[in-house]
């Protein structure tokens, strides 16, 4: 893909995953997160690792999935690609806390394995389909 292609890709991931991923934290914080890690929740959000991770997440949804997907023409490979990017990201994450923190729940973990395989999927097949639908090759 063309630098700007890959620009539009990185913007649109941006807007649909941050879209998925505020109403998940937002309607899960108080029901699942408070109530099984409240004890290690900060008080206050950090916005600075938080940007971090996005602005690297999105740039492996791009790599790993939607330009694949887009070099095949199927929004569908870009799905499952990403499906399976979120799938071992978010496994990074909560199966290390698993193995390292006393009391992790096992609630939380297969929670979040299912939201990260959702979203991130979800999100490389509908970037997929945009830029597919646009007249001018993206590859």
């Amino acid at each position: 893909m063309k630098t700007s292609k890959l620009l539009a890709a990185y913007g649109l991931t941006a807007l649909v995953f941050l879209a998925l991923d505020a109403a998940w934290l937002s309607t899960m914080a108080d029901r699942l997160y408070r109530p099984t890690i409240g004890h290690l929740m900060a008080p206050q959000f950090a916005i600075a690792p938080a940007l971090v991770f996005y602005a690297m997440y999105f740039a492996g949804v791009v790599f790993f999935a939607i330009a694949p997907g887009v070099a095949d023409r199927s929004a569908r490979t870009a799905a499952a690609r990403g499906a399976a990017l979120g799938l071992l990201a978010y496994a990074t994450y909560d199966l290390t806390n698993q193995a390292t923190l006393r009391d992790w729940p096992w609630l939380l973990t297969l929670a979040d394995l299912a939201w990260g395989t959702f979203a991130t999927g979800a999100a490389s097949g509908v970037v997929a389909a945009v830029l597919l639908r646009r007249r001018t090759p993206y590859v």
